[in-house]
């Protein structure tokens, strides 16, 4: 989550206009509009917002949020949406947020992940200690390494053809680029039917277990209340909720 170089599929033109088209299921967000109530906040910070799907919902429900991303062309995507002056966006990342006390700071769809040096992150978690109230919360989710996910990111697994308004069909895929542990290294590919262009754009994930995020995040001064389960990906995820001392 660097803002110095962002991954292709956060930041073509054409790769970004279809982002949300390619996941336009996002009922995985469901639970954290719930903590949203469940724990009173009325100002929350989307870190690694990328296109704004779960800020637009909070800025919905009434909520002061920024949307903050590394990435100009998922910024320009959020920006275009309807109720999107609602949102405060910026360009950052974990180690250049704006001087403010929220409630609430989230990290979905596995953002943590994409933090991929130590330095990065122990920098993003101070980043959020600061930006966060006394006795605000953080919380975000990341893969279970336990559960291997990266041995299910084949082309036979995740080939799948979709046909998007005013794009026509675009078949996708994912292969595997190799694994330097913690590390792990994929290529995300799109085919454009119309005019036969292929498109790739590589990523690198960082997977780290229960117990290392746990002790990063008390090394900067959060207390982990809970770690839950992820409810659309059971056993698969860990949801971490820490604190930020009164």
């Amino acid at each position: 989550m660097s803002l110095c170089v962002a991954d292709l599929i956060f930041e073509h033109p054409r790769l970004v206009s279809i982002y949300d088209a390619l996941d336009p299921d996002r009922s995985d967000l469901d639970p954290y509009l719930g903590m949203v109530e469940e724990f009173g906040a009325k100002t929350v910070l989307d870190l690694g917002c990328g296109t704004g799907v779960l800020a637009l919902l909070l800025a919905a429900r009434g909520i002061d949020v920024a949307g903050v991303d590394p990435a100009a062309g998922s910024l320009d995507v959020a920006r275009a949406k309807p109720g999107a002056t609602g949102v405060r966006w910026i360009q950052g990342d974990g180690t250049s947020l704006p001087a403010q006390q929220v409630d609430l700071c989230f990290m979905t769809g596995n953002a943590a992940q994409a933090i991929t040096s130590d330095r990065d992150w122990q920098s993003t978690l101070a980043g959020v200690f600061e930006a966060l109230k006394p006795g605000g919360r953080f919380i975000f989710e990341t893969r279970d390494p336990a559960r291997k996910a990266w041995e299910e990111w084949t082309e036979m697994a995740t080939r799948r053809v979709t046909l998007i308004e005013g794009v026509g069909e675009v078949e996708s895929w994912v292969e595997p680029l190799g694994v330097d542990w913690p590390l792990v290294r994929i290529r995300w590919n799109y085919f454009f039917a119309f005019d036969s262009q292929l498109l790739t754009s590589d990523s690198t994930l960082c997977f780290r277990d229960k117990e290392e995020a746990a002790a990063d995040l008390r090394g900067q001064g959060f207390q982990v209340e809970e770690v839950r389960d992820a409810p659309d990906r059971p056993s698969r995820e860990f949801v971490f909720i820490a604190r930020r001392p009164k």
